[in-house]
């Protein structure tokens, strides 16, 4: 339950950012495309221990400039994304070395397991920019939250049950191999920062970093469920394009 007044704290900031008109007064509208690259892991309990699993994100960009406040520049940002996240599990020995069948010689094939899902992502978040708007370069963060739909997931694994190892696993859980995904709604927190340029003629280039805290599970988590929590953890590095469709009228915007 506290996840949830979580998100409902952060979509309340949200709509306060957007509705609070007691600065400069704006009407700016820009959409544009993104893309970028996502490391992705899901945090197990029990833990499972990963390395980052990357992924390709993108999709389209819509922005609402509603105000300048002193010299915060506030407005709001949502985005339609595919994403591809999932986890790569780290599989070694209690001496910290990878694992390999019997009978493989050459070690060329350690035991690995990655699981990629497909994801549609819907961030929304407040925006607080500092620096020009029109002409230059303005930094940024932002913070809101995401929803996600799941696509579909598919398995890359040499794993093969039954077969004899020549050293055990340090970690005995392996319950996620085997499960598929149970719940197919995703809910989060996103959180970011960056580097905007602007030409009046051209459009607003965007380079962003940006972080997000599943407080959804992918698997079920009652107390009669193997796992406890399974949510998203992901570090994503964006670019984006804008052109502007609305520009308020007034000189002494910069």
């Amino acid at each position: 339950m506290k996840r949830f007044y979580l998100l409902f704290l952060i979509s309340l900031f949200s709509v306060l950012i957007s509705y609070a008109q007691v600065g400069e007064y704006r009407t700016d509208l820009a959409i544009g495309v993104n893309g970028g690259y996502m490391m992705s892991s899901v945090g197990f309990v029990p833990e499972v221990p990963q390395k980052q699993l990357g992924g390709m994100t993108g999709g389209l960009t819509i922005r609402y400039t509603c105000e300048k406040y002193f010299q915060s520049i506030c407005a709001i940002v949502a985005e339609v994304n595919i994403a591809q996240t999932g986890w790569k599990e780290n599989i070694m020995d209690i001496d910290n070395q990878p694992v390999y069948y019997e009978g493989d010689d050459a070690k060329t094939n350690p035991l690995s397991y990655e699981r990629h899902m497909t994801y549609v992502q819907i961030p929304l978040m407040a925006r607080l920019g500092w620096g020009r708007e029109r002409k230059g370069l303005q930094g940024f963060i932002q913070l809101g939250p995401q929803l996600g739909l799941f696509m579909n997931e598919s398995t890359k694994t040499n794993l093969v049950p039954g077969l004899d190892t020549k050293t055990d696993r340090s970690s005995k859980v392996v319950a996620q191999d085997t499960m598929a995904v149970e719940r197919k709604f995703d809910y989060g927190i996103a959180v970011g920062g960056g580097i905007e340029f602007s030409h009046p003629k051209v459009g607003h280039f965007i380079v962003e970093g940006r972080y997000y805290y599943g407080l959804g599970d992918i698997f079920k988590n009652s107390k009669s469920d193997f796992f406890g929590r399974s949510n998203f953890g992901q570090i994503v590095i964006k670019a984006t394009y804008l052109f502007d469709i609305i520009k308020t009228k007034n000189p002494k915007i910069k």
